[in-house]
């Protein structure tokens, strides 16, 4: 077992790792910028080092971060969402310093990290993948050509796009000369390659993703499915495992294909693919996410399994634990992520000092965060101070329990989507399991709740300002 982990991280996904690598008698290393001096992640590992003034680059200093894990005397390290998780020089610079890389192989990650070589990967291993061009665009006039084939709506994606970036649909030959330059310059800035790819458009599908877990003997299995459909410009906000919307034979069928994609291209760890569902109730090929997923927390719910220590056993050379057969789902569960934004001001950031704080709790709940009263949160990094999970037997109890939880949580100082989350919980479509990633757009007025503090949320920040003018 592994003895020393670096996490290559910050904010929540750092803290979950903490606590795996706690539970399994391992030792944690942080790392932080001055940004994040006084971060939840930097008190709660076992020993943290700042490695720069930069509150961006320095988590992005592959060699930097290699050589403080030999320094701390780390045998692996975590890389978790974003920053450097799915960047494969990474994961060759830690092979080549003998440090495990907890995830994927760099040859698998920037193999289905390139979205046209993850295409064919796929269409290989016999996945439905949507129509488009055959592998990178070399020009405007190549587009339209694709374009004129396929037929409108297409989507012009980054290659080496993902989180949302780099995509824009056009539904007219006028649209997709004017975003052809704008995608080839946001894929140029946000991944550094202006390569880009066309895809036919499915009209407001559903997104559905399916967890696998691999290991280094051949064993692959999947963790059942998660619906992604409630987005907003292709950023997600509300997860759901499993997917309410599928039948048992859909959803037999579509962790039999993430298995078998896992598989065509050795992948090794934890990993998602993720599909389009369309109208017909056909499925498509859309990605492959080469890491831990921000929404595993509600997988981890319904079955059981803790992906966190599967990745660090996995990484470590042991085998998994569960057969196919041995994963078993239970009820729903529903993740929230809470923003520190505006939704009635365009969604705008909200950063600032946070003047009181308190989870949810109760049963069903389950609060990832690293966020605490009197944390400034700086406005580096991405807008996302919280998760709050909620599960339950059935639906409708589900969609109960994260109306509480969300009423329960207190949240001072910022603005939040809470709120807005309340309104979609409580629309007639999203209730009965209705819903497609066009949910969010199609009902402009969800914005429109009241800022009002209801009585009991008053109440209690009253008596909280009395207590601490009088020492109670």
């Amino acid at each position: 077992m592994l003895r020393k982990i670096l996490i290559a991280n910050r904010g929540e996904i750092a803290v979950r790792i903490i606590r795996a690598c706690a539970e399994m008698g391992i030792r944690s290393v942080a790392i932080y910028s001055e940004a994040d001096r006084f971060a939840l992640h930097v008190k709660k590992a076992d020993e943290a080092y700042c490695i720069g003034s930069e509150p961006m680059s320095c988590y992005l200093n592959i060699y930097a971060l290699v050589d403080l894990a030999l320094a701390t005397g780390c045998d692996a390290i975590h890389p978790g969402y974003g920053f450097l998780s799915e960047n494969a020089q990474f994961a060759r610079a830690c092979k080549e310093r003998r440090l495990i890389f907890i995830g994927p192989g760099a040859d698998v990650i920037h193999r289905m990290g390139d979205k046209t070589e993850a295409r064919n990967a796929m269409k290989a291993a016999g996945l439905p993948v949507t129509p488009g061009s055959e592998g990178n665009l070399d020009s405007v006039e190549d587009a339209l050509e694709v374009a004129e084939q396929i037929g409108y709506p297409v989507m012009l994606k980054a290659t080496s796009g993902g989180g949302g970036r780099g995509i824009r649909r056009c539904d007219t030959a006028d649209e997709l000369k004017r975003n052809y330059v704008r995608v080839i310059s946001e894929a140029t800035k946000a991944f550094g390659r202006a390569d880009v790819f066309l895809e036919k458009c499915i009209v407001n599908p559903r997104h559905i993703e399916v967890q696998i877990l691999a290991d280094h003997h051949g064993n692959v299995l999947h963790l059942y499915e998660r619906d992604c459909s409630i987005q907003r410009r292709n950023q997600k906000l509300i997860e759901i495992a499993p997917s309410p919307q599928l039948d048992e034979a859909q959803r037999q069928y579509i962790g039999g294909l993430a298995v078998i994609a896992a598989k065509s291209v050795g992948y090794t760890n934890a990993g998602t693919v993720e599909f389009l569902l369309d109208d017909n109730g056909r499925f498509y090929f859309m990605e492959m996410n080469t890491r831990v997923q921000v929404e595993h927390t509600i997988t981890e719910t319904i079955t059981g399994v803790d992906i966190v220590e599967e990745q660090i056993r996995v990484a470590a050379g042991l085998r998994l634990r569960y057969k196919q057969e041995e994963i078993v789902r239970r009820g729903y569960a529903i993740q929230f992520r809470i923003n520190a934004e505006d939704p009635k001001n365009s969604f705008l950031p909200s950063f600032g000092r946070i003047s009181r704080y308190y989870a949810p709790g109760g049963p069903g709940v389950r609060t990832d965060t690293a966020i605490y009263t009197g944390y400034e949160i700086p406005p580096f990094y991405d807008s996302m101070v919280a998760k709050v999970i909620v599960s339950a037997l059935t639906w409708e109890d589900a969609i109960k329990r994260g109306e509480r939880a969300l009423r329960d949580m207190g949240l001072f100082g910022i603005k939040t989507t809470i709120p807005y989350y309340l309104r979609i919980l409580r629309h007639p479509q999203f209730r009965v399991a209705k819903f497609n990633t066009g949910f969010v757009e199609q009902n402009p007025t969800l914005i429109n709740y009241s800022d009002k503090p209801r009585p009991e949320v008053l109440a209690s920040v009253i008596a909280a300002a009395m207590a601490s003018h009088t020492g109670l």
